[in-house]
């Protein structure tokens, strides 16, 4: 598969959306499993593909749009001051074969970093494309108005309160972004230069 797709897969209680590099997979929630294969009719995989569920290929390829050298630490994220204080940095973490959207903010030398889902409908991103809306120190959900605290995620008024964003563990070092969150193996920027 050229380009990856976004597979979003909603179940009674749980919602989850991941990009998928692969031509085959799952994705589950709390009570339901989409499974996926795109083999273009060749009705079988080669000998040498690698099994979608099994993780990381040790092989794992430069991600899209980024340099060798920015792949020297495929944790490594942006530099901190690419990292908006009135607004958010998108970037994709990769587990495997596949991607989850994250946006980071900063304050001062901090930075978070949170899944670019709305908790009250995971298919909303909080940032389109052009930065997320803060205002007051809360992210903003561009359709329906839900604030979050930059500080924790937890949701403050909208049709979502208390409930909280996704958060992704991050550290800022050496005027640097990095990812820390174990249950990724790499993140890379979405928008603009390369880290």
């Amino acid at each position: 598969m050229t380009d990856p797709v976004r597979v979003t897969l909603e179940g009674r209680d749980e919602s989850t959306s991941v990009r998928v590099y692969d031509d085959e997979g799952d994705v589950s929630t709390d009570d339901a499993t989409f499974r996926f294969s795109v083999d273009g009719g060749n009705g079988g995989s080669s000998s040498d593909e690698t099994d979608a569920t099994d993780g990381a290929d040790e092989t794992d390829e430069i991600a899209p749009g980024r340099s060798a050298a920015a792949s020297d630490d495929p944790r490594r994220i942006a530099p901190l001051a690419a990292v908006p204080t009135n607004g958010t940095l998108r970037c994709e973490a990769r587990a495997g074969n596949r991607g989850i959207e994250l946006i980071l903010r900063r304050t001062g030398d901090e930075v978070s970093a949170w899944r670019n889902s709305c908790p009250h409908r995971p298919t909303v991103r909080l940032d389109p494309g052009s930065g997320a809306i803060v205002r007051d120190d809360h992210l903003v959900c561009h359709e329906h108005g839900a604030r979050f605290e930059c500080d924790d995620g937890v949701c403050t008024a909208g049709p979502c309160r208390g409930a909280t964003l996704d958060s992704v563990a991050v550290t800022a070092r050496d005027e640097t972004v990095y990812l820390l969150d174990d249950r990724f193996e790499s993140c890379h920027r979405l928008d603009g230069p390369v880290a």
